[in-house]
C-alpha cells in the first residue's frame, strides 16, 4: 500500500459531498490531497535501508564478523578491520538510495506544489495541489492537469463539453469526450458556481477507472452522474479552454493513485547464483574454522611445548574451542568478498549508461535515445528465452491508414498491386481491384449497377461514427477529426478521400459535404461499440425523411445479423477478406437497412427506458440494440492498415535464430494477429498453425491434451530417426513415479507440479499455436495450464488474441513459475502493458503512440522494437560475459589471498595468528585489487557487436548460462587453492621465517607475510591479463597501475603510519624487504610460475577444444570471409511457391474503441457551429 493510503474496510458505503460548504466536508475528514511515491521518508529510512542491506547474505556475515572482533581478544586482527570497510560499502549504497529517493521526492514536491486555481467565495483563487480539498470547485484551463478527480459541472464548450487527454492513465493518446449534465452545463462564471446548494453522494474511491456511480442533488431533485462526468487526476484537459469541477477523490484516494502498484523487486540468474555461492563459501569458510581450531586443540591437549615448556594449563582448552572457532572465522573472513556486491553495483551502472549512450539505440525521428531505468538487470537481457511482445504500437505504428474496401462485391484500393490489377478471367468476366478514382466515378455515374450501393456505403461511413471535427483557427478550410479510436479517425478520412466530407456535428444531426452539397443526417440514437458486441450502429434520418439503421462491425457479428432473404455479396465480400487479411490488414463489415416509422417509435421506447436504467444501464442498453440490429443488408468491408515498424521482420528473424521463443499478445483479432505475424516473419509458410477456439471447458481441455499428443509424437519419431531430440524429461522431486501420484489421488491430495526444464525441451516444432481469449480463459485453469503450458513450449511461436492485460500478466506468470531456469522478457507500448511487462524478469517499456505509462513501469525504455535486437544480443550478452567473468575473479582472488592465512595456520600451530598487517590486508579489495574486475566488467567483450549480429546463435552461450556456472566457480574455487598453496610455499621456500639479511637482521613473519602480500597481487593481476578478452586503454591502467600503485604506496605507509601509531609492526620493513634480492626473484618468478598452468589452460581451449566464440572470435580478428552457403534463401523460395497455394488464411477484423459507455449521450449533445467568445457569450457559426 502507498504511504498515505488508507484501509476503506470500515468505511460507510457512500461519501456525501456538501457544495460550497468546506465546514462541514472537513468534519469528514477526507484525505488531503498531497501524494507520496518515494520510497523513505526520515523516519523510515534507517529501519528500511538496514533491512534491505543486511537481507543480503553478504552483508550480513560481515556484520556479523563485525560484531564478534569487538569482543576482547577474540580478533587477531585489529577491531575495526571489517567495521570501517563495511561502513564505506553502506554509506555507498545510502548514498545510492538517497540520491534515488529524492528524484522521487522532488517529483513529488513539483506535483504538490502546482498551482491551480479553487474557488473561495465568489473568485477563484490560486492554490497548491496539495491544499484542494474534497468539495473544492477548480477551474482548469486548457493544456493542464486536473489535481484531484473532479465531476464535471461546466465549460468553455457547448452543453459543457470537454476535451480530455488520457495517456497518463490509459496510454491511449485519442482525445476523449466529457461532458457535464444539462442542469448544471448554464453555470458559467465564478458567481453562478459560487451560489450552488446541494450535495453529491458518491461511490467510494476505487481503482475502476471506467466507471463511476453518484447522483447530485441539485434545488430539491436527484440527479445521476455516471463515468461521462468524471474527470480523473492524470488526465489533461485539451481544446478547451476551461472547465469547472467539484473534487471528490483527492490524493491517494484518486483512481489513479489507487492503480498505482509497487514496483516489484526483481533478482537476476547472476545475483540469484551468488547468494547460493556465498552460502557455499560460508560453509567452506566453517569447516576451515573448525579444522583450524581442532589443530589448535590438538596441539594444546597434546604438544609437550605447551605445559612443559610454556607450563600453560591445558584443562581450558576445550572451552577455548568455540572461541578458536571464532577467532578463525574472523581470521578467514574475507573468503567471502565484501567489496563484490559494490563493485557489481557500479559496473551494473556504467553498463547502463553504455547502453543509454549507445548511438545505434537512438530514435532520430522522435529525439528518443534508449533509457536503462534500472541498472540492476542489464546481465539478465543477455540470457533472456521468451519474449511475450504486444502487437499494436509494438510490431506496429498504431498509424491507421484507409487502404482497400469492398462495395457491391467489388474491391478497390488506394494502390492497386501488380498482382491484383483488374484482368479478363476464363469466362471474360473482369476480376481484381480497381482504384479509388474507379470507386469514385462509379458511385456518381447512376448507369453503374450497383452506384446506390456505393453511395450508401460511403455515406455510412460519413455518418456513423463518433468522431468530432475540429476547424483551425489559424487554417479556417482545414478540418482536423478528433476520434476515439484510430480506426474511425481512419474510415472518417477515407470517407472524405473518396469525396464524402464530414463536417459538422450539432447535438442531433451530423452534417457532410459532398460534391459541394450538404447532407444533413439527424442522430436518432447510437448504440456503441463494446468488446462484447464488437460493433457499434447509428439509427439516423436522411434528409428524404427515412430511417435507416447505419451498422459497422465484426465479420462475426455482422454476418449472423444479416438477412436470409437477399444479400447477394455475402460470398464475395468474404473473399475479399480473406484477401485483405492475407495483406495484414484490420477490416470491418458494413451493413444497414431500413427501420419504419412505427418499429423505431416501439424500439425507441424500449431504449429510452434501457438508457434511463440506474443499475446494469450498459447491460439493458446492449439488449435493446439487439432488437433492431437485425435483417442487415450487406453493403461490404473495409481495410485499414497498421503499418509494422521499420525492421521488426529482420529483427524476430533474428531473435528467432538466437533461440529465444517468441509469444505474441494482443487485444486485436486472431486473423489480423496471425497476418501480421506472416508479415513480421514471426510465422513463415513451412510452419503448421494450430489454431484453438473452443467454446467450454472441457472442449479447450480436450484439444490441447489432443494436439499436444500428436507434438509429442512428432518427436518421438524425430527422436526414433535420429532427427531430433527425444522427448523432454520433468524434474520429479518426490521420485516415486506413479504409485506415488496414485496415492496422493486415493485422498484428494494434490501433488506439487514438478517444474519444465528448459534444458530437457526438444528443439521446437515447426508448429505455431493461436489462441483467442476466451478459450485462454480456460486453457489458463488449474487443471489445463500445464496442458497448455506444454503445448505452447513445444511450439516455434504462440499468438493469443483478443487478452487482456490480466491475461498478459497470467500468461507471463505462468511460463515464470513453471519453466525451471527460464527468463522471460515482456515488451510493450501501452498502460494495458504495465502489468506484463512488471510480471516478466524483464520489463522493456517502448516510447510509442500510445503514451508513455509503459515505458515508465518498465526496467528498460527503447523507441522502436528493432532496437531490441542489439539491446539482447551485444549488450546483454555483453553484460552476462561481463558480469560472470567479474563475480568469478572477484570470488578467485580473495579466496586466494584469505587461503594463505591456512596454510600459514598449519606452520603457526593453529595459534590464530594473522600473516597480514590489518589495513594494508583491508586496502586489498578497496585500492590494489578493484580496478582490474572493474576493467573486466565494463571494458571486456569476447566478440564485437558485429559478430554477435552476425551469429546470433552465439546468444545460447548466455541462455544455457555457459559463462557462470556452479562447475565454473568450483573450478575457479580450486584454481584459487592451487595458486595461494603453490604462492605460500614457493615463498617460504625463497624468504623463509628467521633467514638471515645482508645487513644482519632476521627476516620475520611481518617481511614474509608482505612479500607474500606483493607476490599474491602480481600473481591476481597477470590472471586479470589472461582473463580479459578485449585490452582498451583502461585496462592498461587497472593491469600495470595497481601494481605501481602498491609500490608507491608502501615504502610511504611502511614510514608514516607508525609515526602517527598505526601499523607499529611494519615500522622500517620497507628498505629491508626492498633491498632484498631474495624478494625481487619471488614477486617475478613466483606470479609466472602460478600462471603457467592458466596460461597453458587457456592456450589448449582455444586450439585443441575450441567453442563456436573462440572461432567467432578469429574470424572477426582475421577477417575471414563467411563462405557458408546461402541454402536457407533458396530453401524458403522453394517452400513459398509450394505452399502458397494450399495455405488457408482467415480473414482479419480489429476495431479498436473507447468503450466507455457513455459516448453517445456526449456526441449527440455536440454542436460544432457553436464557439463561445473570450467573455462566454456564445454565438452560432454562419452555415453555408
Amino acid at each position: 500500500m502507498l504511504l498515505g493510503q488508507p484501509d476503506d474496510s470500515d468505511a460507510p458505503p457512500d461519501r456525501i459531498i456538501f457544495l460550497n460548504d468546506p465546514i462541514k466536508n472537513a468534519t469528514n475528514k477526507y484525505l488531503h490531497n498531497g501524494i507520496t511515491t518515494a520510497k523513505y521518508n526520515a523516519a523510515t529510512f534507517v529501519p528500511k535501508f538496514l533491512w534491505e542491506q543486511f537481507s543480503k547474505y553478504a552483508n550480513l556475515f560481515f556484520l556479523f564478523t563485525a560484531i564478534i572482533q569487538q569482543i576482547g581478544d577474540l580478533s587477531p586482527t585489529n577491531k575495526y578491520g571489517t567495521v570501517i570497510p563495511l561502513s564505506v560499502v553502506l554509506f555507498a549504497s545510502a548514498v545510492k538510495e538517497i540520491a534515488e529517493d529524492l528524484k522521487r521526492h522532488q517529483q513529488d514536491s513539483a506535483t504538490n506544489s502546482r498551482l491551480t486555481k479553487v474557488l473561495v467565495g465568489s473568485e477563484f483563487v490560486f492554490k497548491k495541489w496539495r491544499d484542494v480539498c474534497v468539495g473544492d470547485i477548480v477551474r482548469v484551463e486548457n493544456g493542464e492537469f486536473f489535481p484531484a478527480d473532479l465531476i464535471l459541472i461546466s465549460s468553455s464548450e457547448p452543453d459543457a463539453l470537454c476535451y480530455i487527454e488520457t495517456s497518463n492513465l490509459d496510454g491511449e493518446t485519442n482525445l476523449k469526450i466529457r461532458q457535464g449534465i444539462p442542469e448544471t452545463a448554464n453555470f458559467l462564471t465564478p458567481e453562478d458556481v459560487g451560489r450552488m446548494e446541494g450535495q453529491i453522494k458518491s461511490e467510494l474511491p476505487n481503482n475502476s477507472l471506467y466507471t463511476y456511480e453518484g447522483t447530485l442533488r441539485l434545488r430539491g431533485k436527484e440527479l445521476p452522474l455516471d463515468p461521462a462526468q468524471l474527470l480523473l487526476r492524470g488526465a489533461m484537459l485539451r481544446n478547451t479552454r476551461w472547465a469547472y469541477g467539484i473534487a471528490v477523490f483527492t490524493g491517494h484516494e484518486t483512481k489513479l493513485m489507487k492503480n498505482a502498484t509497487k514496483t516489484p523487486t526483481k533478482q537476476t540468474q547472476v545475483e540469484r547464483l551468488v547468494n547460493t555461492q556465498i552460502i557455499f563459501l560460508f560453509c567452506i569458510l566453517v569447516a576451515i574454522a573448525v579444522l583450524c581450531s581442532m589443530g589448535s586443540l590438538g596441539r594444546q591437549l597434546y604438544s609437550p611445548f605447551e605445559s612443559n615448556v610454556l607450563l600453560l594449563d591445558v584443562s581450558g582448552a576445550w572451552a577455548k574451542f568455540p572461541q578458536n572457532i571464532l577467532t578463525y572465522i574472523i581470521l578467514f573472513n574475507n573468503l567471502i568478498p565484501l567489496s563484490l556486491i559494490v563493485t557489481m553495483e557500479f559496473v551494473k551502472y556504467m553498463l547502463a549508461s553504455l547502453i543509454n549512450s549507445d548511438q545505434d539505440l537512438y530514435h532520430d525521428d522522435t529525439d528518443t535515445p534508449a533509457m536503462a531505468r534500472t541498472s540492476s538487470l542489464v546481465e539478465e537481457l543477455g540470457q533472456v528465452d521468451y519474449i511475450f511482445s504486444d502487437k499494436t504500437g509494438t510490431l506496429t505504428c498504431n498509424v491507421m491508414e484507409f487502404r482497400c474496401c469492398s462495395i457491391a462485391g467489388v474491391a478497390y484500393a488506394e494502390t492497386v498491386p501488380d498482382d491484383k490489377k483488374v484482368k479478363k478471367d476464363e469466362i471474360g468476366k473482369d476480376v481484381g481491384w480497381y482504384d479509388f478514382g474507379r470507386l469514385m466515378s462509379n458511385g456518381k455515374n447512376d448507369q453503374y449497377p450497383n452506384s446506390g450501393v456505393i453511395r450508401e456505403f460511403l455515406q455510412l461511413l460519413a455518418v456513423c461514427h463518433t468522431v468530432i471535427p475540429e476547424t483551425s483557427e489559424d487554417e479556417p478550410g482545414k478540418i482536423t477529426f478528433q476520434a476515439s479510436s484510430p480506426d474511425e479517425g481512419a474510415l472518417v478520412k477515407g470517407a472524405q478521400q473518396l469525396g464524402y466530407l464530414f463536417t459538422t456535428r450539432r447535438p442531433k444531426s451530423v452534417t457532410y459535404v459532398q460534391d459541394g452539397r450538404e447532407y444533413e443526417y439527424q442522430v436518432l440514437n447510437i448504440c456503441e461499440f463494446n468488446s462484447t458486441r464488437k460493433r457499434m450502429s447509428s439509427v439516423v434520418r436522411g434528409p428524404d425523411g427515412k430511417i435507416k439503421l447505419y451498422v459497422k462491425g465484426a465479420d462475426t457479428v455482422i454476418f449472423e445479423r444479416l438477412t436470409k432473404e437477399y444479400n447477394p455479396f455475402l460470398d464475395v465480400t468474404c473473399v475479399h477478406l480473406e484477401e485483405y487479411a492475407n495483406e495484414g490488414l484490420r477490416t470491418l463489415c458494413i451493413a444497414y437497412r431500413d427501420v419504419s416509422e412505427e418499429e423505431y417509435a416501439s424500439w425507441s421506447a424500449i431504449y429510452d427506458a434501457a438508457a434511463t436504467t440506474i443499475n446494469n444501464r450498459s447491460q439493458e442498453l446492449d439488449k435493446a440494440a439487439e432488437l433492431i440490429e437485425k435483417d442487415l443488408f450487406l453493403l461490404g468491408a473495409t481495410a485499414i492498415e497498421d503499418k509494422l515498424q521499420d525492421g521488426v521482420p529482420e529483427t524476430i528473424a533474428t531473435l528467432a535464430n538466437a533461440g529465444i521463443r517468441i509469444w505474441v499478445l494482443t487485444g486485436d483479432r486472431q486473423e489480423t494477429a496471425i497476418n501480421i505475424g506472416y508479415s513480421c516473419k514471426l510465422i513463415t509458410e513451412e510452419l503448421n498453425l494450430i489454431v484453438c477456439n473452443e467454446a467450454t471447458h472441457f472442449e479447450t481441455r480436450e484439444f490441447l491434451e489432443k494436439k499436444l499428443a500428436a507434438v509429442k509424437g512428432a518427436i518421438s519419431e524425430d527422436a526414433a530417426g535420429g532427427t531430433g531430440a527425444s522427448a523432454r524429461g520433468w524434474e520429479d522431486p518426490f521420485g516415486v513415479g506413479e504409485l506415488y501420484k496414485k496415492g496422493y489421488a486415493m485422498f484428494g491430495w494434490d501433488k506439487k507440479r514438478a517444474k519444465l526444464r528448459k534444458e530437457d525441451m526438444p528443439e521446437m516444432e515447426p508448429v505455431v499455436l493461436i489462441i483467442d481469449g476466451r478459450t485462454l480463459d480456460y486453457a489458463l485453469e488449474d487443471d489445463i495450464k500445464h496442458t497448455f503450458l506444454d503445448l505452447a513450449t513445444l511450439c516455434r511461436a504462440v499468438i493469443c488474441c483478443r487478452v487482456s492485460p490480466l491475461q498478459k500478466a497470467l500468461v507471463v506468470k505462468l511460463v515464470k513459475k513453471n519453466v525451471a531456469g527460464c527468463v522471460t522478457l515482456a515488451i510493450g507500448d501501452g498502460a494495458n502493458d504495465v502489468s506484463m511487462i512488471q510480471a516478466a524478469h524483464v520489463g522493456i517499456g517502448i516510447s510509442g503512440m500510445e503514451g508513455l505509462q509503459a515505458a515508465r513501469a518498465a526496467d528498460f525504455a527503447i523507441a522502436q522494437f528493432r532496437f531490441l535486437r542489439k539491446l539482447l544480443l551485444a549488450h546483454g550478452a555483453w553484460a552476462y560475459a561481463r558480469m560472470s567473468k567479474l563475480v568469478l575473479y572477484s570470488f578467485y582472488k580473495n579466496i586466494t589471498l584469505y587461503l594463505i592465512q591456512l596454510w600459514f595456520a598449519s606452520d603457526n600451530g593453529f595459534s590464530g595468528q594473522t600473516l597480514f598487517e590489518t589495513w594494508t590486508q583491508s586496502l586489498y579489495n578497496i585500492a590494489f585489487a578493484i580496478f582490474q574486475p572493474i576493467a573486466i566488467g565494463v571494458f571486456d567483450t569476447f566478440v564485437s557487436a558485429r559478430t554477435l549480429d552476425r551469429y546470433p546463435q552465439l546468444y545460447r552461450l548466455g541462455q544455457r548460462g555457459e559463462f557462470y556456472t556452479h562447475t565454473r566457480f568450483f573450478g575457479w574455487i580450486l584454481n584459487s587453492f592451487f595458486h595461494s598453496l603453490l604462492m605460500y610455499y614457493l615463498c617460504c621456500s625463497i624468504f623463509h621465517e628467521g633467514a638471515v639479511m645482508s645487513d644482519g637482521l632476521v627476516a620475520g613473519n611481518w617481511m614474509l607475510g608482505e612479500m607474500i602480500y606483493t607476490t599474491d597481487l602480481i600473481t591476481i593481476t597477470w590472471k586479470a591479463a589472461l582473463t580479459a578478452d578485449t585490452w582498451v586503454k583502461f585496462t592498461y591502467v587497472a593491469i600495470f597501475g595497481s601494481i605501481g600503485m602498491w609500490f608507491v604506496f608502501f615504502p610511504i605507509y611502511v614510514m608514516v603510519a607508525p609515526q602517527i601509531g598505526l601499523s607499529t609492526e611494519l615500522m622500517g620493513l620497507a628498505p629491508m624487504m626492498l633491498g632484498s634480492a631474495a624478494f625481487w626473484y619471488g614477486i617475478i618468478f613466483v606470479p609466472v610460475f602460478a600462471n603457467f598452468r592458466d596460461f597453458v589452460w587457456k592456450y589448449m581451449k582455444r586450439t585443441i577444444f575450441p567453442r563456436d566464440y573462440h572461432i567467432t572470435s578469429e574470424i572477426e580478428k582475421y577477417n575471414v570471409q563467411d563462405y557458408r552457403p546461402r541454402m536457407e534463401w533458396f530453401r524458403k523460395a522453394v517452400h513459398k511457391a509450394r505452399l502458397t497455394h494450399r495455405i488457408k488464411r482467415n480473414r482479419g477484423f480489429a476495431f479498436s474503441h473507447n468503450e466507455s459507455g457513455m459516448e453517445a449521450d456526449v456526441i449527440r449533445l455536440y454542436d460544432t457551429t457553436r464557439q463561445e467568445t473570450r467573455n462566454g457569450d456564445r454565438r452560432r457559426k454562419p452555415r453555408g
